[in-house]
């Protein structure tokens, strides 16, 4: 709760006029308490687990308007009950384990010094705190994921996430209670390390769930903006980690693919891609000879 009445007590305080968004902010958040601005965060995660992986149910469903093309493994086609029964195991996991959490970890909030007041942080330095969140996250989550796909921790936590061997936008939170618990300490260790405005917290929590439905589409859309972000990861990246499944030993990174490059885990994708280049290209040649067209599907192939 903000400690002013009035916005002109907030603007004696800051010495300045608000600005449109710290005028927004205090007129939203004033009267509320930090702990009912913090347990927003089940309604952006209810929101965007039920909302964000929509669309690609509707390009699933219509693969035969030409978006076949871009699904990543083809040959494999999910009925609307198989999504609407994942999302249906999601909530599941949402009211059971994730709501809960949200509203007891009220005070490590408190105690790393996440702040709700005025004034506002800049757009820079959420961005530079976000880039920090999304570095640390990706760095430990690289190593727990590799720990999960040990043996006792791929049979006892892991596999449920890899039931789905093609992953949809549903699937991302699909996982072991467990392992919900263990990765959401590295999304929580970075705002602990750099604390900063709730704000920017909201952010974190949505764009790293929203990254993680887009790397979970099983689809590569070329007009995706995250294309353009360098080492990232992407769709067609994470969804090679589930096609090869349990036995994966490659492609653990969440966003990134520094760690993956740096430890030598993406082997067996990078020869994947070069044999399916290999192929494409005499397909091309064959096709082009034969008057005819050509295509490769990629999930033809597994590394060796």
């Amino acid at each position: 709760m903000l400690p002013f009445e009035t916005i002109e007590e907030a603007t004696i305080f800051l010495g300045r006029n608000l600005t449109v968004a710290e005028t927004l902010w205090f007129n939203y958040s004033a009267k509320k308490s930090d702990y009912c601005l913090y347990c927003h965060n089940i309604l952006f995660l209810f929101l965007i687990f039920s909302v964000v992986p929509v669309p690609l149910v509707f390009v699933e469903m219509m693969r035969s308007l030409g978006f076949d093309k871009y699904k990543i493994q083809p040959k494999v086609s999910l009925s609307l009950s198989d999504m609407f029964r994942c999302y249906k195991d999601v909530m599941r996991m949402f009211v059971l384990v994730v709501g809960p959490l949200q509203l007891v970890s009220y005070p490590s909030i408190k105690m790393i010094g996440i702040r709700t007041g005025l004034p506002l942080p800049s757009a820079w330095e959420i961005l530079a705190q976000l880039g920090v969140y999304f570095m640390i996250e990706d760095y430990t989550n690289y190593w727990i994921h590799r720990f999960l796909h040990g043996k006792w921790g791929y049979e006892k936590i892991h596999r449920v996430h890899h039931e789905f061997t093609a992953p949809i936008g549903f699937a991302a939170p699909y996982a072991h209670w467990a392992e919900v618990l263990i990765l959401g300490i590295p999304s929580f260790l970075g705002p602990a390390i750099v604390p900063g405005h709730l704000i920017t917290f909201w952010l974190w929590i949505a764009l790293r769930q929203i990254e993680a439905i887009e790397t979970h589409s099983g689809y590569d859309f070329p007009w995706t903006p995250t294309r353009y972000i360098p080492f990232y990861g992407g769709a067609d990246y994470h969804d090679y980690h589930h096609y090869v499944g349990g036995q994966s030993q490659s492609n653990f990174a969440s966003v990134f693919t520094y760690c993956d490059y740096i430890y030598g885990t993406d082997k067996g994708y990078r020869y994947h891609k070069k044999v399916l280049r290999k192929l494409k290209e005499e397909s091309r040649t064959n096709g082009a000879q034969n008057g005819g067209s050509y295509y490769v599907p990629t999930q033809d192939l597994k590394s060796e």
